[in-house]
């Protein structure tokens, strides 16, 4: 009896916990699944580029630098003179950024302005006697001229050269009067550039222009005795702010 007592205890105590057990888990399949929000993702803004082509407008300002000697039939004489105004046009060109963001930047530029820079000069010939008299704005400038550059994000600091071209305070008059013609030569500067937004950038540059070297025959103003030859360079600065479109 005693035997059939622990067996029957047994039995018991197994179907209880099979019961609990199985009831646990019919509880918990009845349960609504655990909701876990997803991981937000992170489109960071895409890098600054200054690469693409841009095109824009500039105005600022130019002082000219004048050397001449003139070989006449009656005397030698020399002149020099300077003088500055305003100058501005526009100007084309395209970026190459190798890396967005912060890295070298190589361009080409090209340039063409009008520039208000006459000359008052000074003619002093071979005896004491000088003579004064003035040159005429001239025209125009232009340049072709590559740029390199490295860029902080938006910031650009750039170096730029070239070819030069122009026809700047080429007409003298007073004593002698010729017409110097368009000459050509080289361009050095610098600037500084800031994008605005990704399509408009503003710059501050610097350059020094130095234009021709040649001969041109000049005359005198009914002194035909001191027709002559003249030979100089027309060097000059310019200062100017400008601001571009990038496409």
């Amino acid at each position: 009896m005693a035997n059939i007592m622990r067996k029957l205890s047994r039995v018991l105590v197994t179907t209880a916990a099979s019961l609990v057990v199985g009831a646990s888990a019919a509880l918990a399949a009845d349960l609504p699944a655990r909701q876990y929000a997803p991981a937000p993702v992170y489109n960071p803004a895409p890098l600054f580029t200054w690469s693409g082509f841009h095109a824009g407008v500039n105005g600022g300002y130019g002082w000219s630098n004048r050397n001449q000697t003139y070989l006449g039939s009656a005397d030698t004489l020399s002149s020099k003179g300077s003088n500055g105004g305003f100058v501005g046009g526009g100007q084309i060109g395209y970026n190459y950024q190798l890396v967005p963001g912060t890295g070298l930047v190589v361009g080409l530029e090209t340039d063409l302005q009008y520039a208000d820079l006459g000359n008052k000069t000074t003619y002093v010939a071979g005896s004491p006697a000088a003579l004064s008299g003035s040159s005429s704005g001239g025209n125009y400038f232009g340049t072709v001229r590559g740029r390199l550059g490295y860029a902080f994000d938006r910031f650009l600091v750039y170096g730029t050269g070239g070819f030069a071209y122009g026809d700047v305070g080429s007409r003298s008059w007073g004593p002698l009067a010729g017409n110097r013609g368009t000459e050509v030569g080289y361009t050095l500067g610098g600037g500084l550039e800031y994008a605005l937004t990704n399509n408009w950038t503003a710059k501050v540059e610097a350059l020094y222009v130095s234009l021709g070297n040649g001969s041109r025959n000049t005359s005198a103003l009914g002194t035909p005795a001191i027709s002559s030859t003249s030979s100089g360079r027309d060097d000059f600065g310019v200062v100017r702010a400008g601001l571009n479109y990038k496409f």
